[in-house]
């Protein structure tokens, strides 16, 4: 039998060899720009917020656009990668999230809040199709009893992006010349138009910085010759159906943990400079706060370090458990309390995030197989959670105040309790 090659010609027995370092490589590369692109929107919800004197329901149509795309465009990414393959279908990506940021011009110089959403919708849209790509092949670069440590020290490239954007964002798109919504209402009409077109042009130059970069990181994807894995990316398989991937309640219950959890990584990390605006907890400036975030994101990157070694000798659900029993706790307590206590419990919250959303995938996918397309895109779509439930925080924020509204993410890590401990265990429903 003739060897089966790849999109750039090489052997398929080159991945069999193990030689994976180039591509875990190269794939890692794309989890740091995508935290990176994620994270900014912390920055963009103050910023945005004060531009156009938004609620923080509208403001956090900036989550609900972004995490929607994901929804949206995931089995549709799993077409296009069924069809030209995983490093094709990356680069794609990479191409329409550069697009996306690119649209963010236009957006600054019409000074508008819809089209601003737009462009935050096709840059999902592109990174979308990077987490469809990138997850399930990280899985199998390497023996599948450390796929969870594997994409645990992936996802630490992840944070480390999400680490650096909050100080990028506070130095070069929040301002200190931002006025309060009572100054704003103050302005005349052509003052106002003048005020929106100069702090909204902040973003301009960011924005298209990182689309040089996302297009640099197209090339150099596109001209590496990455190896085909077989067990996920082999066209001659007959494909599974999406329900037959349900019955395998590891992975139905883990879309759900996947829901929730970025649902509350998210909500949490989108308030943080507002919350550390309130007087009773810190009384500071938006591009003060900007800084601490970076203090949130930075104990994920950490904390998924620490946990890759972690996972190759603990259990990965009863670690997944522990860690998101702890983050209930100090969720708790940051609604419970005032001042510093409150403020850095909040941020402590960042670190046993860590594996959660790399460790959910891998329990959610293991033993799935020839179906594991299907659940990797029925996980990502999962990711609208990231979408929904900060809306509903928003909301509850608006009526019962930003410090109560995060009594909805420490319910969040109370389902990710149960499914670490119980409901990862690999169990096929009988229909």
């Amino acid at each position: 039998m003739a060897q089966r090659k790849d999109n750039n010609n090489t052997p398929n027995n080159a991945s069999r060899n193990g030689n994976y370092n180039i591509p875990f490589v190269a794939v890692t590369m794309l989890f740091f720009m995508w935290g990176f692109l994620t994270a900014l929107n912390d920055i963009l919800i103050p910023h945005l917020k004060a531009v156009f004197d938004l609620t923080y329901t509208k403001a956090m149509l900036i989550q609900f656009t972004f995490f929607g795309a994901y929804f949206l465009i995931s089995l549709p990414s799993g077409k296009i990668i069924a069809v030209l393959g995983y490093q094709r279908g990356i680069v794609i990506g990479l191409l329409t999230a550069g697009l996306g940021a690119v649209l963010f011009y236009p957006a600054a110089s019409a000074t508008s809040y819809p089209l601003f959403l737009t462009a935050l919708f096709v840059l999902a849209s592109g990174i979308t199709l990077l987490q469809v790509a990138a997850n399930p092949y990280v899985a199998v670069l390497g023996n599948p009893a450390t796929a969870s440590s594997r994409l645990n020290l992936t996802q630490a490239f992840n944070s480390l992006g999400t680490t650096v954007a909050p100080y990028f964002g506070g130095l070069f798109i929040l301002s200190a010349t931002m006025i309060g919504s009572d100054a704003m209402h103050q302005l005349s009409p052509g003052q106002l138009q003048t005020y929106r077109l100069q702090e909204a042009a902040s973003v301009q130059t960011p924005y298209l910085g990182l689309a040089a970069a996302l297009t640099v990181l197209a090339g150099i994807i596109a001209l590496l010759k990455l190896p085909v894995i077989a067990e996920v990316e082999d066209h001659k398989l007959k494909p599974g159906k999406l329900q037959d991937a349900l019955r395998h309640s590891n992975l139905s219950l883990g879309v759900i943990g996947i829901f929730v959890y970025v649902g509350a990584e998210v909500s949490i990390g989108s308030l943080l400079i507002s919350f550390f605006g309130q007087p009773d907890i810190a009384g500071l400036k938006q591009a003060v706060a900007a800084g601490f975030v970076s203090y949130y994101w930075g104990g994920a990157m950490i904390g998924r370090f620490v946990g890759s070694a972690l996972l190759q000798k603990v259990n990965p659900g009863r670690l997944l458990g522990v860690f998101a029993l702890v983050a209930f706790a100090l969720v708790i307590t940051t609604v419970l309390t005032k001042g510093q206590v409150a403020m850095w419990a909040i941020l402590s919250v960042g670190l046993f995030n860590s594996i959660m959303f790399p460790t959910i995938f891998t329990l959610g996918i293991s033993g799935l197989g020839k179906l594991t397309s299907q659940g990797s895109s029925l996980l990502i779509m999962a990711i609208i959670g990231g979408a929904i439930i900060p809306l509903i925080q928003g909301m509850l924020a608006d009526t019962y105040g930003i410090q109560n509204a995060f009594l909805l993410p420490a319910s969040c890590y109370l389902y990710i309790v149960y499914y670490g401990f119980k409901g990862s265990n690999a169990r096929r429903i009988k229909r």
